[in-house]
């Protein structure tokens, strides 16, 4: 009798702290992938890096993207396509049932728009899906094969976006893109950021170096919430007989110190890390310089509350 009593009560108690507190529908950002362009096992790579990867599925890092969620609407977005494109849209939609409502391009490097092959006739035959892309990357995906495919047969809607200009998504989110020197063979790079009715969030995965942008990079960390910054690189040492001077990115011992004086650095976090970063290796003294420094790497599924 007294377990009987007991059950019920539990139940009671269960139903009423649902019903009292209220439903949180703030929306958020969802880290889909960390690894730069070529993931982690990496194409040919048979260092140390990758080799006990290849087998253990679980120790695959998808390619950096992130996703946002508005779960008043149930709708998503995804910034960036990148090759890990089907397994992010399944963690993005699938369990919710979620609205997927179109992605949003950074600039035109092999990982970060060529998921869109996955939306063509061959696979998913979308109808057009938005594709959010700045003056020059709209053009590229409209002249060139096999993109202008997904134009012709609609699978896309491509939508223009302006430098600084807010799209909004919902009552209580918005996005807006940033420019950021980087190598443009094919398109501009922008950064983004996406505000919520609480906190912003700003997303870089791909910049030069910091001093060759016009903003103060410290100043819109301070500015921001979270950043979600380029860590492709750890220092300058990763790529024996590589010009790095020929891929220049902020290497993650540059950022360090450059924000080493930042209120809120604990709101920072690496991403789109090189398959040679040992940051990738949470066991790594890398990673250890980072946490001891106040910063932090970022994680496949980690959530972010705007």
């Amino acid at each position: 009798m007294l377990n009987r009593f007991f059950i019920s009560f539990i139940v009671l108690s269960i139903f009423l702290i649902g019903w009292v507190l209220p439903k949180n529908d703030n929306p958020y950002i969802v880290v889909l992938g960390i690894a730069q362009d070529g993931g982690a096992p990496h194409a040919a790579c048979t260092k140390e890096c990758c080799i006990n990867k290849w087998d253990n599925p679980k120790l695959h890092n998808q390619v950096s993207s992130i996703g946002i969620v508005d779960p008043s609407t149930n709708e998503v977005w995804m910034i960036d396509a990148t090759p890990d494109f089907s397994l992010q849209l399944n963690t993005l939609t699938m369990d919710q049932k979620r609205t997927f409502k179109g992605v949003f391009l950074t600039h035109a490097h092999i990982g970060h728009y060529t998921g869109l092959i996955y939306l063509g006739r061959e696979v998913m035959g979308a109808k057009e899906i938005p594709v959010y892309a700045m003056p020059k990357m709209s053009k590229f995906l409209t002249n060139n094969g096999p993109w202008s495919q997904l134009v012709d047969l609609k699978n896309i809607d491509i939508k223009g976006l302006n430098d600084n200009t807010t799209v909004e998504l919902s009552n209580n989110l918005s996005i807006t893109p940033f420019m950021v020197p980087h190598r443009d063979e094919f398109s501009e790079t922008v950064g983004y950021k996406i505000q919520g009715p609480n906190k912003s969030l700003i997303f870089i995965p791909d910049i030069d170096k910091w001093e060759k942008w016009t903003e103060n990079i410290q100043e819109v960390v301070e500015e921001n919430d979270f950043s979600l910054l380029d860590g492709t690189f750890f220092d300058i040492n990763e790529l024996p007989g590589r010009d790095m001077s020929k891929i220049p990115h902020p290497f993650i011992v540059e950022s360090l110190e450059a924000l080493n004086d930042v209120h809120g650095k604990s709101g920072v976090y690496f991403i789109h890390l090189n398959h040679t970063n040992p940051a990738l290796n949470k066991n790594s003294n890398a990673t250890r310089t980072i946490m001891q420094k106040g910063f932090n790497v970022a994680s496949r599924n980690q959530i972010f509350h705007l």
